[in-house]
């Protein structure tokens, strides 16, 4: 991540973060790669969702689109081949999502190099990913709360895929944590956001 140091208050409201993001510096050829990591249930797609509005539209990157049900988070090199390089090129990504029903590729997508890009879910911060990123945000809800909101959203169908999900995932960050690498965390208050200076300091967005 190459984002500026900056001095800072503690935290400062969601309407500040996205003006803020565009003065990074690009990370990945012309693109300013945004990560929103978190715990599964954290709220990584609605915020992700809020704040490409707030950017304007901005492309988002969902990794539930590139992991599947065998490699759930041993993504990286498809993710690399299929999008990161052709963005750094400045070229669009193009790619097939895949289907969590039908179990295997299906639809394609499209990720232009706009000026900024959000990858969200989790694993979007992990080690091979954050020398390309801008900057990396986590969503600030402990795994217990966020497993909790995220088995009641997908009801008792899923219940089997959520047990070996959370094993996978407490063995994902066991072994290659993001949090620590946080530049900013983002707490959900009531309708909106916090945002928090994160354990890695370097880009306190200004008031």
């Amino acid at each position: 991540m190459n984002a500026p140091l900056r001095n800072g208050p503690a935290s400062f409201g969601f309407d500040g973060l996205a003006p803020w993001l565009l003065t990074l510096p690009p990370s990945l050829g012309p693109v300013r790669l945004v990560a929103v990591d978190g715990h599964a249930g954290s709220g990584k797609t609605t915020f992700s969702a809020r704040l490409a509005a707030a950017l304007g539209g901005a492309p988002v990157l969902h990794l539930d689109d590139v992991a599947t049900h065998e490699e759930l988070f041993e993504w990286t090199g498809r993710l690399h081949e299929q999008v990161l390089a052709p963005l750094g090129r400045g070229e669009t990504a193009r790619f097939r999502a895949y289907d969590w029903v039908a179990r295997r590729f299906a639809d394609a997508r499209e990720i232009g190099p706009e000026p900024v890009v959000l990858v969200e879910g989790v694993g979007a911060g992990r080690r091979a990913l954050r020398p390309h990123l801008s900057c990396l945000l986590w969503m600030e809800l402990p795994h217990e709360h966020s497993w909790e909101r995220g088995q009641l959203r997908d009801g008792a169908e899923l219940s089997d895929f959520w047990d070996g999900w959370m094993r996978a995932e407490r063995e994902h960050f066991a072994a290659d944590p993001t949090r620590p690498y946080a530049e900013l965390l983002i707490l959900q208050r009531g309708g909106g956001y916090e945002v928090l200076p994160g354990p890695c300091r370097t880009a306190i967005p200004p008031s």
